[in-house]
This record gives C-alpha cells, sequence and structure tokens, in this order.
C-alpha cells in the first residue's frame, strides 16, 4: 500500500470520532469503522493496480455507509478523473475537503484536474499556496512532485519551467527518501523537460528498479523510459 494511502487511512480513525461523535454508538464502534477502513484501503489498492470497477464498487459501498465520508469522497473523485468526469471529480474534492479541510490529497487531486480542464493558472496557484502552507513533509513532498510535474508536461508551454520542476521533484524525492517511484519518475520527466535526456533515462531506470511498484506503474515508467531513450519529452496529452 502506497504511503499516501497509509496517510490517509491513519487519518480517517481520527476524523469518524469527530464527525461522528454524536450519532448512535452502534455507528461508531470499532467493527463500523474497520469496515469502512478496509472498503477505502481495498479500493485505493484496486485503482491503483488499474482495477477501476473494482475499486467503484468498494468506494460506493463505502459511501452507502457513510455519504460524507471524506477519504471514500476523495477515492471516487480518483475515479471520476481516470474516467475523466472531471467536473465530478472537482465537486468530490470539494465536498471531502468541506468535511475535512486537512484532506490536502484532495486538494492535489483538484488541481490535476484542473489541469485537464485547461484551467491552468489556477492549478498553479493552488500547488504554489499549498507549498507555501510548509506542510508536514510527506504532503510537501506530493505538493512539489506535482508541481514539478506540472511544470515540466503542461501542455501550454508558457507554464513550463524545467529547471524549477527539476528542483521541487529533487527536493520532493529527497523528502521520501528516494523510495517514491511517481516521484523519481517526475524528476525524470523534469530533466527530459530541460534536454537532458542521459538524466532522465536513468532517474526512469531508477523509478523502474523501487521494489513493490504496481504493474501499471511499471507500464507506464517503461513506455516514458522508452521516450526519453530517443530524446522525446512526455507527450501532453499525458
Amino acid at each position: 500500500m502506497s504511503i499516501r494511502i497509509i496517510v490517509l487511512l491513519i487519518a480517517v480513525i481520527a476524523s469518524m470520532t469527530a464527525v461522528h461523535g454524536s450519532v448512535p454508538i452502534i455507528v461508531n464502534t470499532p467493527a463500523h469503522q474497520r469496515a469502512v477502513m478496509k472498503l477505502c484501503s481495498d479500493a485505493s489498492d484496486q485503482l491503483r493496480n488499474g482495477d477501476v470497477a473494482g475499486a467503484k464498487r468498494n468506494v460506493d459501498a463505502a459511501l452507502r455507509i457513510d455519504p460524507k465520508l471524506w477519504p471514500a469522497l476523495y477515492i471516487r473523485a480518483q475515479i471520476f478523473r481516470k474516467e475523466g468526469k472531471y467536473e465530478l471529480a472537482i465537486q468530490d474534492c470539494n465536498e471531502a475537503l468541506r468535511q475535512y479541510p486537512g484532506c490536502v490529497e484532495a486538494s492535489l487531486l483538484r488541481a490535476s484536474v484542473k489541469v485537464r480542464l485547461g484551467k491552468y493558472a489556477e492549478a498553479l496557484k493552488e500547488l504554489n499556496y499549498l507549498i507555501s502552507l510548509h506542510p508536514r513533509p510527506v504532503t510537501l513532498a506530493r505538493a512539489l512532485s506535482d508541481r514539478a510535474w506540472f511544470q515540466a508536461t503542461c501542455p501550454d508551454s508558457s507554464f513550463r519551467n524545467g529547471q524549477q520542476a527539476v528542483k521541487d521533484a529533487k527536493a520532493a524525492c529527497s523528502i521520501m527518501q528516494w523510495k517514491d517511484e511517481d516521484m523519481i519518475d517526475t524528476l525524470a520527466a523534469a530533466y527530459a523537460e530541460t534536454g537532458d535526456f542521459d538524466s532522465a533515462v536513468r532517474y526512469a531506470a531508477q523509478a523502474l528498479a523501487v521494489k513493490g511498484i504496481s504493474p501499471e506503474d511499471a507500464r507506464v515508467f517503461r513506455e516514458q523510459l522508452a521516450w526519453f531513450q530517443h530524446h522525446k519529452r512526455i507527450p501532453v496529452s499525458q
């Protein structure tokens, strides 16, 4: 399970205690918490491994138990993003943040969806704001990595900044002790944007070598490695 999901599920316990403290005790039993957490955890793992249909079934089950459960809303927003239902994804991100303003992952996801909608200035503004808050290290690493990806791959070249992308991606990788494959892959993309394809190839290979990466991530990384080997940047459609 990724560090991002572990952090989210740890927060579930605290949020459920705070949000549901006034409901009948049967709703707030440890068994109830475990059941909802398992549904969210299973959905996250399925989504990470490319099983969108399975993830949708589990997250829908979680939301039937609690329609305002912010981790489930966040996961469903991820599903909507994969399905290209961007406005629905933003709606779920907004609701997750209303239920739990500390769900920075929902802000990061909302920024990525805004990129898909062509709202580049809004996306960059959200990323810059999150980074300016100096959040906890794991969250800061996510925000820096997402900004690096944006500045390395934005379809609008006026928003690209390869050198800053390299700087952000390196900082993110350092925070995570070079153990996060997605952030290492982002660094590869940043180097490709600067035209340093030797470094891009090196870091793409390093991302592939991280233990425990998902089959879907491995497929994407191999594809990107092939682009870098042919001195090609990541296509803007990515």
